[in-house]
Parts: structure tokens; sequence; C-alpha cells
């Protein structure tokens, strides 16, 4: 397994531009099925989670190239609709090919998705949806069927705005027979690109943004080129890494109206941002100030996926801060490896009582899922000594290349690899 190097204590400063929005690019991915033909997808990261939907993908009969940030994509020879286990189990985002193979084969075969080991992550919600719609669903043998000799639009109401099942929901709809009316849905903005996406092949999508999305059916979709909306949390993890280290950057090819939770947050620690149209500088200078309480909550509130990172800047602020988890029950494993490197944090149930410290310490910590590791990353940066990241490969499944990113700003970090390590003793 991969393992990051980190020597702490240099504060980052230059330009970086964010990469493409992972949780963008994987349902525009899926939904892409929706349509017979070739495509070019561009702003697309290298990541394991793009690698492995592009797996699925190629065994489903498509083909696919994946050059630089383009993915050029032939969804006119796919011949299946049975999503294949071995992959699925890999990555939880698997789950957004439900909507696009029943729409497009009129059935759909799945096994539980996999991913990171963050909390129960159900698909009731997935499967009630795409059952309004009218499909019959079966499980047997840990596979779950989902079988419809027509879909029909309707009005569907989420007991939570689940974004996967927001965009799965969409994507079924788009072909659909009639107008379905989806109330309580995510607003994410990954889901406003689908809904761009979905609009830019042909369907008529309305309300991605707001809590009401109408979906009217059409015919047929037709392929499109398309570029991802910037990756926010790859964009906010690189802000509070900054932060951290007190260090002066500039991002570019960002969305600050993405991230406008994060930055009232930052700027509450002390923190200096300034932003406008696709960049954002931020100059952290001293010690951040201790934040009263922070809560993670769906869009617009602040981010689940950015709250392992900023716990980093909250442990090496002036003072106590609380962070609340209202989203993932088991979203507090970075915790543990915070405190060997010196963190003050006591956990009780989704609450986190964070007391900052003047400096954390590098130590070897693992990485138990792709947020926390980022985390880690940032902690590492921030401390003084040398950290040892182990388990990158969760890392990896959402930042193209993290110590890459971390060393154009000057960050003193590298991998090491087992497999080229092999390869110089040949």
């Amino acid at each position: 397994m991969d393992k990051l190097v980190i020597e702490g204590g240099t504060p980052l400063s230059g330009t970086i531009r964010i990469h493409g929005a992972k949780n963008a690019a994987l349902p525009i991915l899926a939904a892409s099925m929706l349509a017979e033909g070739k495509m070019q997808l561009r702003n697309v990261p290298r990541l394991l989670d793009i690698d492995v939907m592009l797996g699925i993908l190629a065994r489903l009969g498509c083909k696919a190239v994946h050059l630089g940030d383009v993915v050029t994509i032939d969804t006119g020879s796919a011949d299946s609709s049975h999503v294949p286990e071995d992959l699925m189990k890999q990555m939880r985002s698997s789950i957004f090919l439900m909507g696009p193979l029943l729409a497009r084969f009129g059935e759909v075969c799945i096994y539980q998705p996999g991913g990171c080991a963050i909390g129960e992550r159900k698909i009731d919600l997935h499967l009630k949806g795409l059952e309004a719609l009218g499909a019959k669903i079966e499980e047997k043998d840990q596979q779950i069927w989902c079988r419809a000799s027509k879909l029909v639009g309707t009005d569907i109401h989420l007991d939570f705005p689940s974004v996967g099942a927001t965009e799965n929901i969409m994507m079924a709809a788009a072909l659909a027979e009639g107008t379905t009316i989806l109330s309580n849905a995510a607003r994410e903005p990954e889901i406003q690109d689908l809904q761009n996406f979905l609009n830019a092949m042909g369907a008529s999508v309305i309300g991605a943004g707001t809590d009401t999305i109408t979906i009217r059916g059409v015919k047929r979709l037709q392929p499109c080129d398309y570029e991802i909306i910037p990756d926010r949390i790859v964009a906010g993890t690189a802000l509070i890494a900054v932060a951290a280290t007190r260090g002066t950057v500039t991002l570019t090819h960002c969305n600050p109206a993405h991230l406008v939770a994060l930055l009232h947050v930052l700027r509450r620690a002390g923190i200096q941002i300034g932003a406008t149209n696709d960049i954002i500088t931020i100059i952290s200078s001293g010690r951040p100030k201790a934040v009263e309480r922070i809560v993670t909550s769906p869009y617009p509130s602040f981010p689940t996926d950015l709250q392992s990172q900023i716990m980093v800047l909250l442990a090496l602020a002036d003072g106590l801060s609380l962070m609340k988890e209202t989203v993932f029950e088991g979203r507090f494993k970075h915790v543990d490896e915070l405190v060997r490197m010196g963190a003050d944090i006591s956990v009780d149930l989704n609450s986190a009582y964070i007391r900052g410290v003047p400096r954390l310490y590098g130590a070897t910590v693992e990485a138990t899922d792709l947020r926390a590791g980022a985390a880690l990353v940032i902690a590492g940066l921030a401390a003084q000594g040398k950290t040892i990241v182990e388990q990158v490969h969760h890392i990896d499944r959402g930042y193209d290349r993290i110590e890459m990113m971390f060393q154009r700003l000057g960050g003193a970090m590298h991998r090491e690899s087992p497999a080229l390590k092999q390869l110089d003793l040949a």
C-alpha cells in the first residue's frame, strides 16, 4: 500500500488550479447511458472512483478513454444492464447507474454498493423513488433487480434530501412518460450540474438548486459534449490546509458561490478571504480563533465532506470549538488519529468538543476514509516533525494526487509506493 510522508511546518504559498468535481462527474458519467452515441466530458479528474465507474461502463459494453482531463465515451455499444458485483462493491457511486439503466433497458441488476465506512447509507430512497416511477423491485441472492415495462412520471417526496436518490430519480424520470415533480430534493451544486448535462442532451429539467425539481419526460436523448464543474470539496480542503499552515494561496478555476458556508467559518476563525468570479485568495498569518459551533447539514449548510478537515484547523485554534455531525453517524473516526498527533478532542455521540492546542506533532496515522485521510494530510502539513499517512487509497478516491497539489504550494511531502521500490530493486 502507498503511503504519504510529510515534513510539516511550512506555510503553503502559491497558486493552484482546482480540478473537476468527482461528485458531479460520477452521476454525469452514469447519465451518459441515457443517450446512445459518442460524447466528450471535459474537466474529469483522474481518480480511483472515476476509474471504477469507467470500468463498470466498459463491462456494460461502452467504449471509454480517459486522456488528461477528457473522457471520450461511446455508449452506443452498451448491451448489458447488470452492474458487476466486484466493481460495484468498490464504490458507492455505482448506485447512480440504476436510474439510467432502468430507463434505457427496462431493467437493471445491482448489488449493495461499497465505498467509505462512514456510517449507515441505505439505498431505500433510491428504490422508493424508482418504484414510484413504475419499477418493480425484487431482492434475490444478494442481487437487487429493478424492472419496468415503462416509467411514468409522478409526484415524489423524499423523506430526506438525499443527493444520490435525487440524482437517480432525475435520470430515470428524464425518459419517463409524463411529468415528475420531486419535492424535498437535495440542492447541491452537483445536482445543478447534472440538470445542465441532462438538458444539454435534450431533457427538460428545471428547479435543481431548489427543493423542488420538475422533470418533463422526453422520448429520446442525444449525446453531447460537456464540461464538469470544479470540485468544491477539493477547493475547501486546500483552503483549510492553507489556514492551518498559516500560508497565502490563490485558488483558480473554483466557484466561491459553492463554498459560502466554509468561507463564513474561515472568516469567523480570523482568516482573510477574497473571492471574485472563479478565484479565491486566502491569507492566514496567525493562530486561528475558535469557532463556537459548526453543524454539518445538507447543502447549503456546512458540508459533512469538510467536517474532518475543518476539525484540524479547530484543533489548532485558540479556544474551545464544537463540531456537530448530523449527516453520517460514523464520521468521527479521524479523531483518534488527530489525538495521537496531540489534538485535544473529545466525542460525545454526534458532537466533538475541540480544545485548541498551540501545535500538533508528527505521527504515523491511518486514513480510515476519503475525507478523514485528507484531514490527516492537513494535520501533517501543519504539524511539527514527520507524519506518515497510511491507507492512501482512500484519499485517491477523491483527490487527484493530493501530494502533487500541496507540493506545488511548497508542502514538503511525497508518496512512497512499494511497487515503485520493487522496480528500483529490480
